[in-house]
């Protein structure tokens, strides 16, 4: 099994053109959110999911925010001055604002992930972060009975490496917040890559989020499978060809990424028609569990 391709717009560097490539290329999901592109993420999809419509599904967050979009929510009532200085806020007020606020410029919105909960200024205090998580998947559970998202999820980067917080305790803060009815928790994102390769290795040995997460339903995402390009410069002749010879650098990192057990989706921020079909034609064959094991070995031992 390889996960599907999609595109994640973190660091792509024409919005446009990425989801119309992506689009294009039959991409089954456009991951996106309001601070991506100094802002402009969200207006310039727009315009391009409403030329084709139905085409993909659409994934939003609700976490971070840039600094005009930081006033206008402060003018509103809806952000704290505390949270605004913070760059972060998981009020599930401000939440509900902003995923109102991705439906109307995305056109619709199919999954909202509360971005890097991590980042909430609780310290080390967990009781107050997992109640902040309660309050925000409160808040999006409310948004799916008015059908104005398909689900929710979470987008982490650091949170379960570092146990801010498990899967099990996600899910039992959705179950709380839903009430008795059943909770939408339908997806986690993580980074997934040969750099910050613990959830591969796990994964590997049958354990680890991916798996927790894939065991209770959930679609699972890889983010930054290049680690934001850093990876790049890291990927010697010997090791793309130990992923498979004949690839080009991006292609055989993005491959090791998408082979990784209990993995539905990896994400990259491919511009360029050529870049997407390098990435999918690697895709097109994955690597056994046997042969990413080799890879994740070696770099451990190298």
């Amino acid at each position: 099994m390889t996960a599907a391709l999609a595109l994640g717009t973190y660091r792509v560097r024409n919005v446009e053109e990425a989801a119309r490539t992506a689009l294009r290329a039959g991409s089954p999901w456009i991951d996106t959110a309001p601070n991506y592109a100094e802002g402009r993420a969200l207006p310039r999809l727009g315009p391009v999911l409403r030329e084709h419509p139905g085409a993909t599904r659409v994934a939003t967050k609700a976490g971070f925010f840039t600094h005009s979009q930081a006033r206008s929510a402060q003018g509103l009532g809806v952000l704290t001055d505390q949270d605004a200085s913070a760059g972060h806020s998981l009020d599930p007020g401000f939440v509900s604002y902003q995923v109102e606020g991705a439906v109307a410029l995305l056109g619709h919105v199919d999954l909202a992930f509360v971005h890097n909960p991590e980042r909430v200024e609780c310290g080390k205090d967990r009781a107050a972060l997992h109640r902040r998580l309660r309050e925000a998947f409160t808040a999006l559970e409310e948004l799916v009975m008015r059908r104005r998202i398909g689900g929710y999820g979470v987008a982490t980067w650091s949170g379960l490496r570092e146990g801010a917080f498990s899967v099990p305790e996600l899910v039992g803060l959705a179950r709380a917040a839903a009430g008795p009815g059943d909770h939408h928790l339908i997806a986690l994102q993580l980074p997934v890559s040969l750099v910050m390769d613990e959830p591969i290795t796990q994964a590997l040995n049958d354990g680890g989020p991916l798996v927790q997460a894939k065991d209770v339903g959930m679609i699972t995402f890889g983010s930054a499978p290049l680690h934001g390009g850093e990876l790049l410069g890291g990927m010697t002749p010997e090791l793309v060809d130990m992923i498979r010879p004949g690839l080009s650098a991006g292609a055989a990192a993005v491959l090791a990424a998408g082979s990784c057990p209990a993995l539905d989706v990896v994400l990259i921020s491919a511009s360029t028609r050529a870049h997407w079909n390098d990435a999918a034609k690697a895709l097109a064959a994955p690597l056994t569990p046997e042969q990413l094991r080799r890879v994740t070995d070696e770099l451990a031992t190298g």
